[in-house]
């Protein structure tokens, strides 16, 4: 059975944006199920995929995986080759912790800032709490930089890190966050991202 991968819009759904993100750059083989978010039927068809009720899931023969890092350490482990984690250990703990810090937190800027593809749009004058967030953010991808001396993501290749954080960089697209210079650059590669760039066709496509 080939995997299927449950996500919501394109449009709209960054914690499915993260592990369609892993998948693509693993090559793992899978099929998309989508569900369409916000409408009188979401929960419901939902759950017919995800005993959680929410997206992305992960469907492997009788298995269901939800949560997009739960996701992605399955993926990690599946495709080892893939590299999706550091190999060195201190580099890779440091990459978790990011993670996973992601993962469960920066909730004033997620209120504040919601997930968007476009740009120019107005968050109205900023929460000190989100301001925090965003320098934390900003010290997160400078540690990284510098723990790993990568000159491209945040420590080499395109990794689970950057799937988590891919959202991130587009709610700052989205209101003008004004980004250092020296991640400009990292910013700007995550959104020429090859796969990036196919979810914002597929974005541009849904109706």
């Amino acid at each position: 059975m080939t995997a299927k991968l449950v996500i919501g819009d394109f449009k709209k759904s960054s914690w499915s944006l993260r592990a369609w993100l892993v998948m693509v750059t693993a090559d793992a083989a899978f099929d998309t199920v989508q569900i369409k978010l916000e409408q009188p039927d979401t929960h419901r068809r939902i759950s017919e995929y995800s005993p959680s009720g929410k997206v992305p899931a992960l469907l492997l023969d009788n298995v269901v995986i939800n949560d997009s890092l739960a996701i992605s350490e399955y993926i990690a482990e599946a495709y080892p080759d893939a590299n999706l984690w550091p190999r060195d250990t201190r580099l890779r703990a440091l990459s978790r912790s990011a993670a996973a810090e992601m993962h469960s937190g920066f909730t004033h800027l997620r209120t504040q800032m919601a997930f968007g593809l476009g740009a120019g749009d107005d968050a109205g004058a900023l929460t000190e709490e989100t301001k925090e967030e965003i320098a934390r953010i900003f010290s997160i991808w400078e540690g990284l930089l510098a723990a790993s001396q990568s000159s491209a993501f945040l420590c080499g290749p395109f990794g689970i890190v950057d799937a988590m954080f891919a959202p991130v960089v587009f709610r700052f697209r989205r209101y003008g966050v004004s980004v250092p210079p020296a991640l400009q650059k990292y910013v700007d590669l995550v959104v020429a991202y090859g796969p990036v760039q196919q979810w914002l066709k597929k974005a541009a496509e849904e109706v």
